[in-house]
């Protein structure tokens, strides 16, 4: 597209053919929006702004430089010391200006045509939550009470972190929504959201993580969640021993792949249509969306849930498995310090340091540790034990003396094994390495 773009500049001058090809250029690519799934009219209105503002610009500044081309006035200054002063500066600002007001408006209009078709049609209808089968005792009282700036043992749903695909919120009716369910299984059926929730209904605690989360990143967020256990829909059409993955289908399209495995054994992986006794939002996948216990988003937690095809790892690829991240990732053990911040000035003294920690493929959390600068590991205090798929908060009383000091905390599985001090960037399977804290002591 970048190609065909500066050739519509080179043909421009020849008969106007660049803006013709400039126009043939946005036709298409505003037909290929209208094709996403969950496309409507404003889809188009971003290409079609472009597309005007492009044009504008083909069609009157182009022409305008060369009327005045660079070679031809140096051949003219030879002969006229003093050369008759050149005009045609302000049409050509103007014309720039115009171009740039024009696509900031048809921008704007877009972006306001996407929230109002986001937030009306294909609204997220209220709908009575199924009781579970066995519902959970209340949460605890978590550590944030009494620690200020401690993050919030279940988080707020206006708080929860958001990272997917989707430019646009996909606009689905329940009343109209379908899971299907097809591949290598022994019978395709399809699910109405009212054959959902007749199925027993689960409550469970999670922790979900996104892989892009460097080390004490806030792509992390946990609640409790209402759903049906994915491997009771998985058996009502029959997975057959020969897939090893599902390859899950969201309303625009996207893919992710997820192991049978995880979605079948006694992790409780879900088809959730609630979170915090509330139904989804359209933010975080509703009516449906997947959440499995101990794997990343990216490879479990597919929101607004169409399809899942029963296959191989090495018939099918997901989305992220073409764009270079790792086809199977487990949330990898992590400690993170809330308080103090990272550049925060504190008061010498008591001090208190504290923070959640997570390992939801390993048991939970067993230990969390804090060292100051390079000194020894001294080991916090743990917040209450919602189970091993959901996070910790931890916290630590610090005796404080002046100057700078750097902070540093690590957590221990449930299984006894110590996170990993190696770095590592998000890609291809998450980060990993100790979170550490800059802070000043007066």
């Amino acid at each position: 597209m970048l190609a065909l773009g500066a050739l519509a500049g080179v043909l421009q001058p020849r008969r106007r053919l660049g803006t013709w090809l400039f126009v043939a250029l946005g036709v298409l690519s505003a037909a290929a929006a209208l094709t996403r799934p969950d496309a409507g009219p404003v889809s188009a209105l971003p290409t079609l702004a472009a597309v005007a503002a492009g044009s504008l610009t083909l069609r009157t500044i182009l022409p305008s430089r060369s009327r005045f081309d660079p070679v031809e006035m140096s051949i003219r200054g030879r002969r006229d010391v003093n050369p008759p002063a050149q005009t045609p500066s302000d049409p050509v600002r103007r014309t720039l200006l115009t171009a740039g007001a024009l696509t900031a408006a048809g921008g704007g209009l877009a972006y306001l045509g996407m929230r109002l078709g986001a937030g009306t049609a294909g609204s997220a209808t209220p709908f009575a939550l199924p009781a579970p089968a066995r519902p959970l005792p209340p949460l605890p009282a978590g550590l944030e009470a009494t620690v200020p700036g401690l993050s919030a043992l279940r988080t707020p749903v206006a708080d929860f972190y958001r990272v997917d695909t989707a430019l646009v919120l996909p606009r689905i009716d329940a009343a109209n929504w379908r899971l299907r369910i097809d591949g290598d299984v022994d019978r395709h059926i399809e699910l109405t959201f009212d054959d959902l929730l007749a199925m027993p209904m689960v409550e469970a605690d999670i922790t979900l993580n996104c892989v892009s989360n460097p080390v004490g990143g806030e792509y992390i967020g946990s609640t409790r969640w209402l759903g049906v256990l994915t491997r009771d829909v998985l058996a009502r059409a029959g997975v057959r021993a020969t897939a090893d993955q599902i390859l899950s289908t969201s309303q625009d399209g996207m893919t992710i792949s997820t192991p049978v495995a995880a979605l079948t054994d006694a992790r409780g992986a879900l088809l959730a249509v609630a979170m915090d006794g509330k139904p989804l939002t359209r933010e975080h996948g509703y009516p449906v969306r997947m959440v499995t216990p101990g794997l990343y988003g990216y490879v479990g937690a597919t929101k607004w849930l169409t399809r899942l095809t029963a296959t191989t790892y090495a018939a099918e690829k997901a989305y992220w498995s073409t764009r270079g991240w790792a086809e199977q990732a487990e949330v990898k053990t992590q400690a993170r310090i809330d308080v103090p911040r990272r550049g925060e000035t504190v008061a010498e003294g008591q001090v208190v340091v504290a923070g959640v920690a997570w390992s939801q493929a390993h048991q939970g959390i067993s230990r969390v540790e804090v060292r100051v600068d390079e000194g020894p590991w001294q080991e916090a205090e743990l917040g209450p034990d919602v189970g091993g798929h959901y996070w910790r908060q931890w916290r630590w009383t610090w005796e404080a003396h002046t100057g700078g000091r750097r902070l540093t905390a690590r957590a221990t599985d449930g299984e006894g094994t110590i996170q990993s001090s190696e770095i590592a960037e998000p890609a291809p399977d998450g980060a990993s390495g100790l979170h550490m804290v800059n802070v000043r002591v007066n």
